[in-house]
């Protein structure tokens, strides 16, 4: 049987890990990838780095700091922050892009420190942008940044991959944010939760490089650990094009010259958990929302419902390139944004704000009434000018519209393409330029794989690791409930919060009474996808800051179970077990209950077995990777144990 291209990439570069025989999904394996990039939370990597105890970053080409989050931000703590991060990139010889640059993803792009073939991650969910350099682009967290800071590695268990064959070519007027809303909102049922995903077909050629920055990088809301598209002709024309732009100074450092476009592909006969096929020539405007990547509706049904707008939004990584505010140009040239409506733009790095600017584009959104950010992040997580208030409604062409990330909880947000964003902008309601194609059928088939599903057993315990744990049981009702659900924004940059404070805001923007009604020892049981959204680390510590002894779900965000591991707090998933309390506590859930508070409930790991109301539910063993990064108390601990410090 052939490999994945993540097998693939895995092979390259593992450093420990099976060695005789090729490896394949399921594999715990050590690694060294190419590039680390942190940004903003590079502060929290610095102090879990200095708690490690090592003096020097191993390998100082590895990592590169990009400060893109929260640089509108002039206050002294921050601007102390950023000079210290500063300092100890120069202190260390790491790469540093100071505030202003642009925005992490973009830079490591524009920069290529991606490039086909290479294993490339960084502490942000959507590090998954860089499949579409044909590189295995994935998140880490903080804890795995800080010990690849030290120690040049970090675990990693493959994911399985589904392909998605792309056939036919998109419609004047649709773009590579639509292809991608379409696909989350086609396929919301878990179809590609925790997988690689892998773009072919004839489709792939007919797409942009930044529609594919697009499309790879919001394989992130799909649910995906990693959106990889085929290097071609496109690719080595983005290559070369950059080649052109960067220092000499860039290119010698990173080798640049001796790029090939001779690179890894998967094998023809290469094992696929699941197979979508998409006509890109049926895709038309679609946009998501409110609230959720997960619900798509088609500009053509949208636009007679006359949803009024508040805000409109061209930033972030997904969606604020040179084409991106070209298109919004194109639509508001000669026009005026409609009175009360804020529109608030922001390109993906100071370079793509250039080329706007020679080529007219950034003049003709000012000309209209746009709003100019610097280049970063900014109101996509939450941060600086624009927040959507009570009541309102945004349009955005970011990568999400979860509830309260982009200011109030108590407003809407959907999620379009920058055209679409514009035209609303200029209504004052949701509506396309003209010329769009209309709705219509999307052709798309899905076909699962034949696979064996993991079965819970008897399993080996580790000395020191507990054999069972007993406690009250706190249900969860919501599924996807995000990190920003569990630990909010206005929390997630700040360096001062105690454990007694994150405990006090836990779940804040889920149930505002959940720390009322929480007490040391419970055990949480949340719904499917739990911890899903951003990588904030917080979201578990927040968890173990209120003394909850352990997570239950049906299922998680890959990302969520490694900053759970990674900070020694154990978790499991039993979807049988979620049906079953769903079953029981029927009245509550439908009358909108958030929070349960049940009878006791005990996890015995070396069965695999919980027991709750009498009754037995299996869930997949925890193995000895998952058990000793519990019993070290984090990956940090262990780090320090194997460096002997």
């Amino acid at each position: 049987m052939g490999q994945t291209i993540a097998e693939k990439i895995a092979q390259s570069h593992m450093v420990a890990g099976p060695k005789d025989r090729p490896l394949k999904t399921g594999d715990f394996l050590t690694v060294r990838p190419d590039h680390v990039m942190t940004h903003d939370n590079t502060a929290a990597v610095m102090n879990k780095f200095r708690s490690i105890g090592v003096p020097k970053v191993k390998h100082p080409q590895q990592p590169v700091y990009i400060l893109d989050h929260d640089i509108q931000n002039r206050s002294d703590a921050n601007l102390a922050k950023y000079r210290a991060i500063e300092a100890f990139a120069k202190e260390n010889g790491v790469d540093f892009y100071p505030a202003g640059t642009g925005i992490g993803h973009q830079i490591m792009c524009e920069q290529l420190y991606v490039r086909p073939g290479l294993l490339v991650v960084g502490s942000d969910s959507h590090s998954n942008m860089y499949g579409a350099l044909s590189a295995l682009g994935t998140p880490v967290v903080r804890t795995d940044a800080a010990a690849i800071w030290a120690t040049g590695e970090f675990w990693w268990q493959i994911p399985p991959t589904v392909k998605v064959a792309l056939t036919g070519k998109l419609p004047a007027g649709a773009t590579g944010k639509d292809v991608i809303i379409t696909l989350c909102g086609r396929y919301n049922q878990g179809e590609v939760l925790n997988t690689i995903i892998e773009f072919h077909g004839p489709g792939v050629a007919t797409l942009s490089m930044d529609e594919r920055f697009s499309i790879s990088n919001m394989t992130t809301e799909w649910g995906a650990l990693a959106g990889w598209f085929p290097a071609d002709d496109v690719t080595t024309k983005f290559i070369a094009g950059r080649l052109e732009r960067i220092s000499v100074e860039r290119k010698q450092r990173a080798g640049l010259d001796g790029w090939s476009s001779d690179v890894v592909q998967p094998d023809p006969d290469a094992a696929y958990m699941a197979e979508i096929e998409l006509d890109l020539g049926t895709i038309t405007p679609h946009l998501a929302g409110p609230d959720s990547v997960q619900v798509m509706t088609s500009l053509a049904e949208m636009e007679p419902q006359a949803i009024p707008v508040n805000k409109a939004y061209l930033v972030s990584c997904v969606n604020s390139r040179l084409s991106d505010l070209e298109a919004a140009a194109e639509v508001v040239r000669g026009k005026k944004i409609a009175d009360g409506v804020g529109f608030y733009i922001a390109a993906a790095s100071r370079e793509v704000e250039d080329d706007a600017r020679a080529g007219g584009a950034w003049q003709a959104l000012l000309d209209a009434g746009a709003t100019a950010l610097p280049p970063g992040c900014g109101p996509c997580i939450g941060l600086g000018t624009g927040l959507l208030e009570d009541g309102e409604v945004g349009i955005s062409a970011t990568n999400r519209n979860f509830k309260g990330r982009m200011g109030s909880r108590n407003a809407r947000c959907y999620l379009a393409s920058p055209a679409i964003v514009a035209a609303s902008a200029l209504a004052g309601r949701i509506q396309g330029p003209e010329g769009l194609p209309g709705g219509g059928e999307v052709a798309t088939t899905f076909v699962r794989s034949e696979t064996g599903s993991t079965e819970a057993g008897a399993v080996e315990i580790l000395d020191g690791f507990p054999t069972r744990i007993t406690g009250r049981l706190v249900f969860l009702t919501q599924d996807n409930l995000n990190t920003d659900g569990i630990y909010g924004k206005d929390y997630t940059y700040r360096e001062d919060m105690t454990p007694a404070m994150m405990a006090g805001v836990v779940m804040e923007n889920y149930d505002p009474e959940f720390a009322s009604l929480n007490r040391p020892g419970d055990i949480l049981v949340g719904g499917f996808n739990f911890g899903t959204g951003s990588s904030r680390e917080q979201a578990v510590t927040a968890l173990q800051a209120a003394k909850i002894a352990l997570v239950a779900a049906g299922s998680y965000s890959q990302t969520y179970l490694r900053n759970a591991f990674n900070n020694g707090m154990p978790c499991i998933a039993s979807p049988d077990l979620v049906e079953a309390l769903r079953a029981h506590y029927r009245d509550q859930v439908d009358s909108g209950a958030k929070t349960i508070l049940g009878e006791e409930i005990t996890v015995d790991f070396a069965s695999g077995v919980v027991t709750w109301n009498g009754t037995g539910f299996g869930f997949p063993t925890l193995g000895e990777v998952p058990q000793a990064l519990v019993l070290a108390g984090g990956v940090e601990n262990q780090v320090r144990t194997t460096l002997g410090l």
